[in-house]
This record gives structure tokens, C-alpha cells and sequence, in this order.
């Protein structure tokens, strides 16, 4: 087994999978509503002003389209309140991976971001947090080390300033190109979230469509509370992968949110036009003063 075989055993990974989750990050959902203007779940009529002002929701059947990160911040932060934070720290090869630069390069232009994750403070309904927001759309939201690297530090600057962290996940899991380096942050997040709960504060996760591999097995499935949007895909291997594997029919809807909910997996579904003011709650619950 060459070593590539070997990376790709490691992070949970085969043809398979690696299959799903490319045909995951080029869908684009909110094309179709630009080609037909229609929803491709009910497809109802759409129009894309109208989209936008339903925070990329279908009004008709409540299919959630995938949105930015921008549009994530828009839509969940408080208008101006939001500061990056560890917009220096860059991705590098640290194993050497063939192309690895120019991967990069190209999921820098098509995301417009730096790295898969942008870290932040800023205010929901005026309760302070630190939050990370992960981006699929560069290179499937995979975890590397900047992206562990970027997290922790989002999560120790939490328990530094007393503030809860909120943290938006989708990925298809770690990053085969920096091998063991991508591993290694499952364990460093998790550390650091250990260090958040010594603090005191809460670690609310948003699960959004996909969430995966060593994302979901690490910090992504340690939120003092985790809520997830309506029909999210979530889990570690995807489900051909495991039917594969068991060569087992799996449950309609499995690793779907709902079906999660109902296992116990995340703790409630909410609509994304609703996210702010659950945040905001969690947060006073959390503090123990609710407002009336």
C-alpha cells in the first residue's frame, strides 16, 4: 500500500467517499433558481430577490440552499459588530503533498477566502461571542491545520475573555493533503475546548449541509448544546461508503438532521431565519439570565 492508500485509510477516506464529496461541493443548488427559477426540492417558483430575503430559504417547502460565509455572518451577526480574528495565519505543505499549493490557490479564488473557516468576535441580538464559520466551498470545508489552528484559537480566546463560542460547521472531514498534520486537530480543538469548559462559558455548534469525517468525530460533536438546520447531512463516512461496508440498506432519511433528532445526535432543528434568536437564549441561558 503506497502512501497515498495509506493517508487516505487514515482520515477515513476511499474512492467512494472521495466521490460523494466532490459531487457535494459542486452542487449548487442556487443555480437552479437562476437557470428555472425554481425550487429543486418542491419547485415551486423562485425568484433570487426573493431567495435573498428569505434567508435562502424556500418559502414553500423550507428547503435550505447553502449560503457563504458572508452570507452566514450577514444573517447571524449583528450588523457591525463582527472583527476577524487570526486573518494572518495561511496554510502551508507540510508533508509535501504534489499540487497541494495550487489547490489552494484555486479554492482561494473560488471561495474568496483564505482558509475554510473565518474566526470572529462579534454580537447576536447584542449577547457577545466569539464565532468560527466553516466554508465548504473551499476545498469542502476541509480540516487542516490552519483550519484546527484557527478554531482552537477561536475557542481559547472564549475562555480568555469569558465568552461563549458559536461555531458553524460543514465539512467533508480532515484534509488528505497534510496527512497526520490534519489528524492532529481533532486532538488540539478538543484540548482547547476542554480549557473553554474550565472557563465556564458554553460551546453552542450550528450543524449545516454536509457536515463529516473528522469534523463530526471531534470538536463538531462536543457543543454544550448542537443544533442543526432542517435536512442537514451529517456524520463521519457517507452513506454509500457504509452501505458499502455493511452491505446493509440503511433507514430513509439516515444521517439526515431529522433522522439525528430523533437518535439523539443534536439537541433541536432550527430554520435559519430563526438561528439569531435561539443563539441569543442559549447564551442567556447559559449566563442564567433569560429576558423576558
Amino acid at each position: 500500500m503506497g502512501l497515498l492508500d495509506s493517508l487516505k485509510n487514515a482520515l477515513g477516506l476511499n474512492q467512494k467517499q472521495e466521490t460523494e464529496v466532490s459531487i457535494a461541493a459542486s452542487r449548487d443548488d442556487r443555480a437552479e433558481v437562476l437557470q428555472k427559477h425554481q425550487c429543486p426540492n418542491c419547485h415551486a417558483h423562485l425568484d433570487d430577490g426573493e431567495l435573498e430575503r428569505d434567508f435562502f430559504v424556500c418559502r414553500h417547502c423550507g428547503y435550505h440552499f447553502r449560503i457563504t460565509v458572508q452570507e452566514r455572518i450577514k444573517y447571524t451577526v449583528d450588523l457591525g459588530t463582527f472583527q476577524e480574528t487570526a486573518s494572518q495565519v495561511y496554510s502551508i505543505n507540510p508533508i509535501g503533498f504534489p499540487g497541494y499549493e495550487a489547490k489552494i490557490l484555486e479554492a482561494r479564488t473560488a471561495s474568496g477566502l483564505n482558509e475554510a473557516v473565518i474566526t470572529g468576535t462579534g454580537e447576536v441580538k447584542g449577547r457577545k461571542a466569539v464565532f468560527a464559520f466553516m466554508s465548504f466551498k473551499f476545498m469542502g470545508g476541509s480540516m487542516g491545520s490552519v483550519v484546527g489552528e484557527k478554531i482552537a484559537r477561536a475557542i481559547i480566546l472564549g475562555a480568555e475573555r469569558g465568552l461563549p463560542v458559536v461555531l458553524f460547521a460543514t465539512s467533508g472531514g480532515a484534509r488528505m493533503q497534510e496527512g497526520i498534520f490534519s489528524l492532529m486537530q481533532m486532538a488540539k480543538t478538543s484540548a482547547a475546548l476542554a480549557q473553554l469548559e474550565v472557563s465556564g462559558q458554553a460551546f453552542i455548534v450550528v450543524l449545516t449541509d454536509p457536515t463529516y469525517g473528522g469534523v463530526t468525530a471531534s470538536f463538531a460533536s462536543l457543543g454544550d448544546v448542537i443544533l442543526a438546520e432542517p435536512r442537514a447531512m451529517i456524520g463521519f463516512a457517507g452513506p454509500r461508503v457504509i452501505e458499502g461496508t455493511i452491505r446493509q440498506k440503511l433507514p430513509e432519511g439516515f444521517q439526515r438532521s431529522e433522522f439525528l433528532l430523533e437518535k439523539g445526535f443534536v439537541d433541536a432543528i432550527v430554520p435559519r431565519g430563526q438561528l439569531p434568536e435561539k443563539l441569543a437564549f442559549l447564551i442567556d441561558a447559559h449566563q442564567g439570565r433569560i429576558r423576558p
